[in-house]
């Protein structure tokens, strides 16, 4: 290229082009071009000559712009002071914000009605909590031992260790019966037995229970429900203190604790662990004798088991006896068939088709547990709550969870004849499972919500 007077030609002769334009200033700019004798186009100008200019333009209208709205004083878009410029990225904070600010609002409505749901729970949860208040106060003042966390105990260790047993597996063999007393319309025909007689056997009607004492308390849901006692008649090598126990809550039920004593039971340590060879059912088990008698589950049967020889030694059917719920006590787990022990000896508390669900008794020989005789009642089996004998008379209580409930019933072997009662009987715990007389201690053993209780009585002597 050659430069002559000010003017830019091509050294063959090119045509030149003159631009004329404002520059960002808005002072007017010339500018001159010749195509290039080598090159048929420029890569970086996309082969639009004119483009360049375009976006020269664009800027100077563009500065113009920015140089008015500062004559004005404008404040540009985020209302900024007099003389400020247009910040992009300011106004992309601005937006960033904004947004962030709208959703805390959004997060705080939900957590607000968040906190109104929670507040009801709490409300309805304090409702429950409020009557069950005094129940969980006793609990805690009667407790004799810190109950185990979770549903089982710490495994066995080696005697004298602190060990505790740990209970199989559980699973509720619980059947619950609604609650109602329905009297019997027809009075049935019954024998009679001689009762034993008077001040020498130290028999008498029943006339007074005193105030639940708490023995000991089972610590894990296997325990809910359960029969403890002693046997009134022991053999060698176990005494009148030997305790036993069993965990009625699940479907294999086979374990039969011995305690050397009822403080040995309170601190929760058995001296031995027998494993029935049968699950049992229900809590209406009995100790008499050298012999734990049961009902085996899923069975009308009675059986023995030898607590020496540590085997079955009879076992016998209740011809008609209703089991497995066909006609429980009240509060249900299946307590169709009831044992019992006073100073006659052994009975056992059932039901039949026959006696359309009246209480039918009988006596057993405890060594072939063949019946010696049966007596019904007019005392429907579901409508009360448990039921005990004391000197041939069977005794019935009226509710197993109203905490100032009563002796409702009796009836007497030796007459034939039952009558209305109504002597207190406290359900401190308000679930009674089990209960039993010990003629040898004068007192009735219960099983009331995981709690071991006995109940001082006092017999007349007419």
């Amino acid at each position: 290229l050659l430069f002559w007077g000010g003017l830019t030609v091509g050294c063959r002769g090119e045509k030149a082009f003159l631009r004329r334009a404002d520059d960002s200033t808005g002072r007017c700019t010339y500018s001159f071009s010749v195509a290039s004798p080598v090159e048929a186009a420029c890569p970086d100008a996309g082969g639009v000559p004119e483009l360049r200019a375009e976006l020269a333009s664009l800027a100077a209208r563009l500065s113009r712009l920015e140089s008015r709205e500062r004559g004005m004083g404008g404040s540009g878009p985020r209302g900024n002071e007099a003389g400020d410029t247009w910040d992009p990225q300011q106004t992309s904070s601005a937006a960033r914000l904004e947004a962030a600010y709208s959703e805390l609002l959004r997060v705080k409505s939900r957590l607000e009605e968040e906190k109104v749901r929670l507040e009801k729970e709490k409300e309805e949860l304090g409702r429950r909590l409020e009557s069950s208040a005094q129940e969980i106060t006793r609990l805690r003042a009667n407790r004799c031992l810190p109950g185990g966390e979770g549903p089982g105990r710490d495994p066995p260790r080696a005697p004298g260790k602190g060990s505790r047993w740990d209970p199989q597996p559980l699973a509720y063999q619980e059947l619950q019966s609604e609650r109602t007393e329905v009297p019997v319309s027809r009075l049935l025909e019954e024998t009679t037995l001689g009762r034993p007689g008077g001040k020498e056997s130290g028999c008498g009607e029943l006339v007074w229970v005193g105030e639940p004492i708490v023995f000991g308390r089972a610590d894990s849901i296997a325990g809910k429900y359960g029969v403890w006692m002693k046997d009134p008649e022991p053999v060698s090598p176990f005494t009148r203190e030997t305790t036993w126990r069993v965990d009625a809550v699940g479907t294999e039920v086979r374990q039969l604790f011995q305690y050397e004593a009822a403080e040995q039971l309170a601190r929760g340590y058995p001296a031995k662990v027998h494993i029935l060879p049968r699950p049992l059912e229900s809590t209406g088990a009995v100790i008499y004798r050298g012999g734990f008698f049961f009902q085996p589950r899923r069975s009308r049967a009675v059986a023995r088991y030898d607590l020496r020889g540590e085997a079955v030694t009879a076992e016998r059917e209740i011809p008609g006896a209703g089991y497995h719920g066909q006609y429980p006590y009240a509060w249900g787990g299946y307590t169709d068939i009831d044992l019992a022990v006073d100073e006659t000896g052994l009975w056992v508390i059932y039901s039949t088709d026959k006696a359309r669900g009246a209480i039918v008794l009988s006596k057993l020989n405890p060594e072939t547990l063949e019946i010696q005789r049966t007596w019904e009642t007019n005392i429907r089996k579901r409508g009360v709550a448990n039921s005990f004998v004391i000197c041939g008379t069977l005794y019935t209580v009226s509710s197993y969870s109203a905490p100032n409930a009563t002796i409702n019933f009796a009836y007497d072997t030796a007459t034939g004849a039952s009558r209305a009662l109504s002597i207190p009987f406290e359900n401190r715990f308000r679930y009674l499972s089990m209960v039993d007389y010990n003629p040898t201690e004068r007192q009735l053993f219960a099983w009331d919500s995981f709690n071991m209780v006995t109940y001082p009585v006092r017999l007349s002597h007419a």
